[in-house]
């Protein structure tokens, strides 16, 4: 049985070797030797870092990244019969709406935030990639969740991030609702800017300030 070093080794070494059937098998070994999902979600997250800055570089290009996401999503897809057991054991702590800002195609760190929040126990409404403004918006006055968060990866993408705001105070639901933040280009700087309540600078971070504004 491996250790749990060797499993976040291969869990790591997966993603940045782009091999699906390598992540299914840290994932499995993993739960073989009682390793959190949670640990080894964020072992792809830390790979899926590596590459991320990599491809900033150019030293990787857009089929890597691809390549990476989906080794990751099949790792992940082993992992979630345990993660949902996990869940069916605890009460919710409240309902998150998650999904990447109008505009923008590229999902992978909100993917990463969605998964591990709803190991923390949170029913997450994910909205996909691209998401209009008007939806975040629709969906906070349906669902009354406790949070929302907008996800962007490009500087062109995260000015939409204020039309949150704007559009959830004209709504007349910004009141009932804790804004969050994250991607790439933003910083807790541009948080304060806009007025978001969470600047979440990696997936660890954000699930950390939401179980903290969760029971705040």
């Amino acid at each position: 049985m491996a250790s749990k070093d060797e499993v976040i080794a291969m869990a790591k070494e997966a993603i940045l070797e782009f091999d699906g059937e390598m992540a299914e098998e840290a994932a499995q070994e993993g739960l073989k030797a009682g390793v959190s999902p949670v640990e080894i979600i964020e072992a792809y997250a830390s790979a899926m870092g590596e590459v991320g800055v990599d491809f900033e570089k150019g030293k990787l290009f857009l089929p890597h990244v691809l390549a990476a996401s989906e080794a990751m999503n099949m790792g992940i897809a082993v992992l979630k019969p345990e993660m949902e057991k996990t869940k069916a054991k605890t009460t919710s702590k409240g309902v998150i709406i998650i999904g990447t800002i109008e505009g923008d195609i590229h999902s992978i760190g909100k993917d990463i935030v969605a998964s591990m929040l709803g190991i923390a126990g949170f029913d997450v409404v994910d909205l996909g990639r691209d998401v209009p403004i008007t939806t975040f918006v629709e969906k906070v006055k349906e669902l009354n969740p406790i949070i929302v968060g907008s996800s962007a990866l490009m500087t062109t993408t995260m000015v939409n991030q204020i039309q949150i705001e704007e559009q959830l105070k004209a709504a007349g639901v910004r009141g009932s609702v804790k804004t969050m933040v994250g991607g790439a280009p933003v910083t807790q700087a541009w948080a304060d800017k806009i007025g978001a309540d969470i600047y979440g600078e990696s997936a660890t971070d954000a699930v950390s300030k939401v179980k903290a504004a969760a029971s705040a």
